[in-house]
């Protein structure tokens, strides 16, 4: 995640991150992807069942049963393994969460455990009743996916009237004091809606958008022609940095980041020298705390069944089951080629990642796109759209 809010508009600095590792305090959530110590965000995928039919759905969601799933027995023994373990955060995910009956009381259990816990959903489900429930469980937040307003979002999402329940869920959220946030993927087909977004985020005082670069997993990877080009992701992603900062100078605050494409940082950070920004120096000092992608390392995922992955796009590998092992010994088991290997990508990353001056600041980015799109696990990821020049390249580097 690339905080762009926090980084062009000043609302963290890196002695507010210092502050709290000095103080030997967890770190609270708006800076804890700054926080060097900490220990993985886990996603857990509650359930494979939705009820939606998402153009880039990475688990590849219908509404069936699908079995295998956790139980609630299994799911609090895993979640007594996180809290021990000392994972800050656990992600209710799916296929759709608020199909799965238990998760008010999986919610609680975790939040009584001292994980914050949050949930990404697709905001049709939520009623008022869901909204005050979820309240009280002690939700940290819920993120709601929106990928385009209307029919756009409609499409996205095979189910017309869609987009007109999750604003309704929204809504109801915020009414209830759960802070809630929008999870908009770019691609071709919605890149023009991104001002509307903004524009939606500030009539309705929605406080938080997470803009996704596309990741090719899933159903995702039939949309990997209609991913944006190079040139349209600047454009992108200057005009998220242009509505933010008008936001904010207009008395609207909202956290606006944007998720899994790495290369943002640089590109921001470059932009600013450029600016002369005030807060440049400022921001490369928190970019380089962030450390770019943090597959299987700062971010893991559980699966329904189990399975544990590097991330929640990483369908294909799987690093063991949290049925037959406990999820803190498979994360900290280095034994696993593929594991060690991410847990410090720098000198596995081949081609112009590994001589870029980034490096340490992207984390090699996305190493399931790169596989996706060339076969190859530790290739470029072709959604990395600095040039040459930019990131330090020479000819004596080919």
């Amino acid at each position: 995640m690339i905080g762009i809010s926090k980084l062009y508009c000043g609302t963290v600095e890196p002695g507010d991150v210092l502050r709290y590792r000095a103080a030997g305090e967890k770190a609270p959530a708006h800076l804890l992807q700054f926080d060097p110590e900490k220990k993985p965000v886990v996603v857990w995928n509650t359930t494979r069942r939705c009820n939606l039919r998402c153009v880039h759905c990475y688990s590849q969601s219908e509404d069936r049963s699908y079995g295998g799933e956790m139980t609630t027995d299994e799911a609090r023994i895993m979640m007594d393994d996180l809290a021990d373990f000392g994972a800050p955060v656990l992600l209710f995910s799916g296929g759709e969460p608020m199909l799965r009956p238990d998760l008010y009381d999986l919610v609680a259990y975790a939040v009584g455990r001292g994980m914050r816990a949050v949930i990404s959903t697709n905001g049709t489900r939520i009623d008022a009743a869901a909204a005050a429930r979820l309240r009280d469980a002690g939700l940290s937040y819920v993120g709601v996916s929106l990928d385009g307003l209307g029919e756009v979002n409609d499409q996205f999402r095979g189910v017309p009237g869609a987009f007109e329940k999750a604003l309704a869920g929204i809504r109801r959220c915020m009414a209830e004091g759960v802070k809630v946030g929008l999870r908009f993927t770019i691609t071709r087909r919605n890149a023009a809606e991104i001002d509307g977004i903004f524009d939606l985020v500030r009539d309705e005082g929605i406080p938080r958008v997470c803009l996704y670069h596309l990741v090719y997993a899933g159903r995702g990877t039939s949309l990997m022609s209609e991913d944006v080009t190079h040139a349209e992701t600047r454009r992108v992603v200057d005009t998220i940095i242009d509505r933010t900062a008008d936001l904010h100078a207009h008395h609207h605050k909202p956290e606006v980041l944007t998720v899994d494409n790495h290369a943002d940082g640089p590109y921001l950070a470059m932009r600013m020298q450029r600016e002369r920004h005030p807060l440049a120096e400022q921001a490369m000092e928190l970019l380089r705390m962030n450390r770019g992608n943090q597959s299987g390392n700062g971010i893991g995922c559980i699966s329904w069944d189990g399975a544990v992955y590097p991330d929640q796009f990483w369908r294909h590998t799987t690093l063991g089951n949290v049925r037959e092992r406990p999820f803190s010994e498979i994360w900290t088991d280095t034994s696993n080629p593929l594991l060690a290997k991410l847990k410090d990508k720098r000198p596995h990353v081949t081609g112009r990642c590994a001589t870029c001056r980034w490096l340490d600041v992207c984390g090699g980015n996305f190493r399931v796109r790169a596989e996706a799109a060339t076969g190859d696990l530790w290739a470029p990821d072709p959604a990395c759209y600095l040039t040459d020049e930019e990131i330090g390249r020479t000819p004596h580097d080919e």
